[in-house]
């Protein structure tokens, strides 16, 4: 096991961090941005087993590692936590990221409930069961512990379209704020980092329009004009809240002022 206490608790240098859904879009980009700054092992987490492998040998195997992992299963989130402190002998960051969009608009008087219970299987529990497990491992190893969750500006807004979705973020900033009342007494901080609508796979393949055409409609969601949010924005932010030593409970909104539409 690492000696944690040799190291800044806001530097990463050392540290063993696992990211779900890293094996592209924000996942992805943060993974590399750990492996930057000195984390001593990512562990990418996501059920698209050849990008992920891809991912993790080109950030490099003595730094990443993939592992299948299909977060609405409680099993499987289990074993991927406890494998990982296994290994590498502790857990210090958990960046609970894994996400689904459902097929269709899913407005209030369409709501298709077999759509509405997988994505919540993934958007809800999913991200329930990664906090949970994750949190009970930095409790028994007495570390001080970082989680932080994928959220979305859908989580403080209502939408003319994708209620499933929203209502999901709602959850996970429910979730956040609880979660992080209950382990701060163990000095595990909490946090949620909600984006704007931008252009990740997920988008691309669920909107079937090119990053570009993407972009361009997206570009009225947000007041701020002349920059485009793209994943390394969110990436930047999951360091900054990996990173810092007292923010918890926190939504950071990475959304250049939102606009509803």
């Amino acid at each position: 096991m690492t000696d944690s206490s040799a190291v800044p608790n806001n530097s990463l240098q050392g540290k063993v961090a696992i990211i779900t859904g890293g094996a592209s879009g924000i996942g992805e980009a943060t993974a590399r941005l750990f492996a930057q700054h000195g984390t001593r092992m990512v562990v990418i987490a996501d059920i698209q087993d050849q990008l992920g492998h891809q991912v993790a040998t080109s950030i490099g195997i003595d730094k990443c590692n993939y592992v299948h992992c299909d977060v609405a299963d409680e099993d499987q989130v289990k074993t991927m936590v406890e494998s990982t402190v296994q290994k590498h002998g502790q857990l210090d960051i958990m960046f609970s990221n894994a996400g689904i969009l459902s097929a269709s608009d899913q407005t209030v008087l369409e709501l298709d409930f077999l759509q509405f219970d997988r994505l919540f299987a993934v958007n809800a529990r999913g991200m329930a069961l990664c906090v949970k497990h994750a949190a009970r491992v930095m409790v028994e190893g007495r570390v001080r512990g970082n989680i932080v969750c994928t959220g979305s500006v859908a989580a403080s807004h209502g939408g003319k379209r994708r209620t499933d979705y929203c209502m999901s973020k709602h959850a996970v900033l429910g979730l956040v704020r609880s979660a992080s009342v209950q382990l701060g007494v163990h000095g595990i901080r909490v946090n949620c980092v909600s984006p704007n609508a931008l252009a990740t796979p997920l988008t691309i393949q669920a909107l079937g329009k090119s990053a570009g055409e993407i972009e361009k409609a997206y570009e009225t969601y947000a007041r701020l004009k002349g920059a485009v949010l793209n994943v390394k924005d969110i990436a930047d932010a999951v360091l900054f809240l990996a990173r810092n030593e007292f923010v918890t409970g926190h939504d950071l909104l990475v959304d250049g002022s939102f606009v509803s539409q």
